[in-house]
């Protein structure tokens, strides 16, 4: 599958880029580390007059330790550098862990963190050749209007599929997105509408540039676990991000995130109330898995049946509190 004709463009600023984006809007797709969208680019899921390679900004490559203790990551940082940092690894483990799970070497090589929060959503009829997704009748989120994974619906059930989105989701991360009028800081987990199609709040004119690790989520002990079928390149089928802190023995606070079971990733909702002021045995660790299977809607966008990967999201959880607790230390 070869590529289609387009034009590269190269802004050495955000700025520049930006305007790249507002002088060619309904023609133009951005690259970061090109992982994901060149392949797509060759399966003719895009055909973009323009690309906009911001590799040359090398502002948005650092990951820096504000005056406040938080920490502020370019969105150009690379998933390999994030697995390796040492600061990250010491006080925000959970990202890095996470990092350290996406693909291969070579790809974390080049893959970014926004562009893992970025990730296109996927499923077994949209994210295929031109060929075969014409075969099928083509579906709602690419030149159809069936979604071939909820028939009965109306609603794209494609699913989000990053794994660094879960952990940053358990660390309150906010990420900065730049536009033709200005800057804006918002949470993470509001940038995700939960629509295959549609699935993140981010106009045809802005780029995410910063992640920022708010001070409050440092040296939470934090764990990572991915359902996938092949231990390397494999995006996850179910994923599961965990993170708390104990003292005196007890949970003092804590988060769940979950991803591939959707089509966002999610903070488990009531993860922190039922953990918090309790010690972590089974019993418990039990009930967290639980509750993050109850709003897990695998549907079947895999070889794996919607039914496994869910219960597979119960033991994770299980397994990932119990292990956060223990690194902690019993």
């Amino acid at each position: 599958m070869s590529l289609p004709r387009f034009k590269l463009l190269r802004p050495r600023s955000v700025a520049e880029a930006v305007e790249h984006l507002v002088n060619h809007a309904g023609s133009v797709r951005v690259l970061a580390g090109g992982t994901d969208m060149i392949p797509s680019m060759r399966q003719k899921l895009f055909e973009p007059e323009y690309v906009v390679d911001l590799r040359g900004v090398t502002a948005l490559r650092e990951v820096k330790l504000q005056a406040d203790g938080s920490v502020e990551i370019g969105a150009l940082t690379t998933i390999r550098t994030i697995e390796r940092s040492d600061f990250l690894r010491e006080h925000y483990p959970v990202l890095a862990e996470a990092a350290g799970t996406v693909a291969s070497p070579v790809l974390r090589n080049m893959g970014t963190i926004g562009g893992n929060i970025c990730l296109d959503t996927r499923c077994l009829w949209y994210n295929q050749s031109l060929t075969w997704r014409k075969g099928c009748g083509f579906c709602i989120k690419k030149d159809g209007d069936l979604c071939h994974v909820a028939p009965g619906g109306t609603k794209c059930w494609a699913a989000f599929s990053g794994d660094t989105p879960p952990a940053l989701l358990c660390l309150k991360a906010e990420i900065e997105i730049a536009g033709p009028h200005g800057t804006r800081r918002v949470p993470l987990s509001d940038f995700y509408t939960g629509l295959g199609d549609n699935y993140r709040k981010l106009q045809a004119s802005e780029l995410v540039t910063r992640v920022f690790l708010p001070a409050s989520s440092k040296d939470y002990r934090g764990v990572y676990r991915k359902l996938r079928v092949r231990g390397s390149i494999d995006y996850p089928l179910a994923g599961v991000a965990v993170v708390l802190k104990r003292s005196n023995g007890h949970v003092s606070d804590a988060r769940i995130g979950i991803t591939a079971v959707n089509p966002a990733p999610l903070l488990v909702k009531g993860a922190s109330e039922l953990l918090s002021g309790r010690a972590v045995d089974e019993a418990l660790a039990e009930a967290a898995g639980d509750l993050a299977a109850k709003i897990s809607k695998p549907l079947t966008t895999s070889a794996l049946t919607p039914e496994y990967r869910r219960e597979m999201i119960r033991v994770f959880t299980k397994r990932a509190v119990l292990a956060a607790a223990q690194v902690n230390g019993n």
